[in-house]
């Protein structure tokens, strides 16, 4: 079973084109949606969700028709937004189980089992009394993983999961959802790169609505090795170095700039060669240097060839 988008467009009335021709195809497993804030990632999360409609285009999970099927969706849906809310007075176990019965799970003993095996996956059993007012932001992301668990979805879409999630959160959030990737199309839209390079085995980069790259995030690094250049350099030295190569970020260190540059011969003087990740896959992509092409998965990514 794969999740196909055929040119999915979607313009708001104030004009501004949210998604234009969007198709992808997404098999079963980790999938990231990577772009910065307002790329369009939400919007197509929310379509797919239901909860929103395309202009054009089409999507089909498996044989089913997911923009003109909405009803048969959300039976097999899960989704977790990236704001939810949540009573704050409630313990995790009575509203999952509230929840459930909304889900469609009517049967006492039925519903029981399936609330408690959804806790004890996400790992809030043992705080299953407390009320939802007292958790974390990440036992929080951790509930609404739960809720979106219920009726074993084939199509699980996650919004920007772990943003503001403390380090040690995060990385129980990210195991969890790569334990969920095994079954099911598990779609997570983000704008933060190590989320992707840690948990999926596909990607696609988004930006003003358009795909411009897909791609495994792996092949995709590998086809820019010896590619990424670095350079410290003063602050007064910054914009002439802009000017005359292609840089795609700078950071600091120590106080001083480090520029990074996409070549595929030295740049000059002063440059050495950087080891590739997907951050510089990235930056290359949203710069302009690389994208706009497909990468199989039967032959090597040609990304920036």
């Amino acid at each position: 079973m794969q999740l196909t988008l055929r040119d999915i467009c979607k313009t708001y009335p104030n004009g501004v084109q949210a998604l234009n021709k969007v198709s992808l195809t997404i098999p079963v497993g980790m999938y990231g949606l990577l772009g910065p804030n307002g790329a369009g990632k939400s919007t197509l999360m929310r379509i797919l969700a239901t909860l929103q409609e395309a202009d054009s285009g089409s999507a089909m999970l498996g044989e089913l028709d997911v923009l003109h099927r909405k009803e048969e969706l959300r039976k097999t849906l899960g989704y977790l937004p990236q704001e939810f809310g949540v009573y704050p007075h409630a313990s995790a176990q009575s509203l999952l189980d509230y929840f459930a019965v909304l889900k469609g799970i009517t049967g006492t003993g039925e519903r029981r089992d399936v609330v408690e095996s959804l806790l004890r996956q996400v790992n809030l059993w043992d705080v299953r009394h407390q009320k939802l007012r007292g958790y974390s932001g990440g036992m929080k992301q951790r509930f609404g993983v739960a809720v979106a668990l219920l009726g074993n979805p084939k199509l699980l879409i996650v919004d920007e999961p772990t943003a503001g999630l403390d380090p040690a959160e995060r990385v129980r959030f990210l195991n969890l959802l790569s334990e969920l990737g095994e079954t099911s199309v598990v779609i997570l839209s983000t704008h933060i790169v190590e989320d992707v390079s840690e948990l999926c085995t596909r990607m696609a980069i988004i930006n003003r609505g358009q795909i411009l790259l897909e791609a495994e995030p792996l092949r995709a690094v590998e086809g820019i090795r010896g590619r990424i250049w670095r350079r410290v350099v003063a602050r007064d030295e910054l914009a002439a170095v802009q000017r005359e190569h292609g840089v795609i970020s700078t950071t600091l260190l120590g106080g001083r700039t480090v520029v990074h540059v996409y070549d595929e011969t030295s740049p000059g003087a002063g440059f050495e060669p950087t080891e590739p990740d997907l951050t510089y896959v990235y930056f290359s992509t949203m710069s302009g240097h690389i994208g706009q092409r497909r990468a199989s998965a039967r032959q090597p990514v040609a990304v920036g060839a």
